[in-house]
């Protein structure tokens, strides 16, 4: 069994060394309203390099997931994190591909085509954040539990099931590659507020 580390590599194997921090589209910018094309080669060099650089561009940021469309580049990618202690996901193997377990990784884990497939329909709300909304957060129904599959840079196919926050977070960057922000998919707006109002206490009642 291989992780992640093992099939992407670790930050500059096999790639250029320079990178750069890319800049992040904010919400209005064209780029983040249409759905995104798929990545013709994904073994391709300059798919390598970009990756580099949104890997670059995520941790500058600090955040726990980074789409392509969000640095100005409409291409089905996307990358996310999984801190230590979170949810993990089920390796399931299957015939026709090359299965990996994705756990509980500090590093980012690439996804290139990536597609999505809900299972069951439980439905969980939690608070999420968007490096192309900065400052804002909300409360998001997301499935609790998903499968998904995915091509790597060696153009290899991948499955897994995944379930809480991994199933999320997932689910958050993938809405990119179809031009879909967290706030569309929120059912009570009054959830939408400031990430420095997030836990004040309530005005006393007079």
């Amino acid at each position: 069994m291989r992780g992640c580390e093992t099939v992407y590599g670790g930050p500059g194997a096999g790639h250029i060394e320079s990178m750069a921090i890319l800049k992040i589209a904010r919400m209005g910018h064209p780029v983040l309203s249409r759905p995104a094309m798929p990545v013709p080669d994904p073994t391709a060099p300059g798919i390598a390099g970009l990756i580099e650089d949104m890997i670059d561009t995520l941790k500058d940021a600090d955040g726990a997931g980074l789409a392509a469309p969000q640095v100005h580049v409409p291409l089905r990618l996307v990358l996310f994190r999984v801190p230590p202690g979170r949810e993990t996901a089920e390796e399931k193997p299957d015939e026709d591909s090359d299965s990996v377990q994705v756990a509980a990784l500090e590093s980012p884990t690439v996804l290139i085509n990536p597609v999505i497939e809900p299972i069951g329909e439980h439905m969980v709300e939690d608070l999420e954040a968007c490096l192309s909304l900065p400052g804002l957060a909300g409360i998001v129904p997301r499935h609790n539990h998903i499968r998904y599959r995915w091509t790597d840079t060696e153009g290899r196919n991948h499955e897994c099931e995944a379930q809480g926050f991994h199933a999320r977070v997932v689910q958050h960057e993938c809405d990119h590659l179809d031009g879909i922000l967290y706030p569309m998919r929120m059912t009570d707006l009054s959830t939408l507020t400031f990430t420095s109002e997030l836990g004040r206490p309530e005005p006393a009642e007079s």
